[in-house]
């Protein structure tokens, strides 16, 4: 029987980028992928969000066809690990681009250590949802 955990953990690291892409990037307008380094520069920000896009879209598409090798009766096992896709998209961004690069913060200005802070948290509490989903699932099939 094919595991969906690796389509779960693809699906969800582009759907996690997705989501902190549009939501933080487009709709709040709090930052953008090189904000960090290049604040002036919308143009070249906009092609940054654009890559990072194209990104996230090759991992849906990857986690797609991963899926279709899955067996159907696993989907809550796939919705859990899917959880821990997006959860470690957040972890690792927001250690890797926030804190580590400065690339960018979730919300520059005061308070800026917070939301980064903020956005590790809700990362690490979806890893551990995914894994109680995931396991609980698992568990029925």
């Amino acid at each position: 029987m094919a595991s969906v955990r690796p389509a779960g953990l693809v699906l969800g690291l582009g759907i996690g980028g997705f989501i902190d892409g549009i939501v933080l990037h487009q709709l709040l307008g709090w930052h953008h992928m090189l904000s960090g380094w290049y604040p002036d520069d919308l143009r070249l920000n906009m092609i940054g969000d654009g890559a990072f896009h194209a990104l996230c879209l090759v991992l849906v598409i990857a986690g797609v066809a991963m899926l279709s090798r899955a067996a159907p009766h696993r989907l809550g096992e796939l919705f859990g690990w899917m959880i821990i896709g997006w959860g470690l998209f957040n972890v690792v961004e927001g250690l890797v681009d926030h804190q580590i690069l400065g690339v960018h913060h979730v919300r520059p200005g005061p308070h800026q250590l917070g939301y980064d802070i903020g956005f590790l948290v809700f990362g690490a509490a979806l890893i551990v949802a995914g894994v109680l989903i995931a396991r609980a699932s698992a568990g029925r099939s």
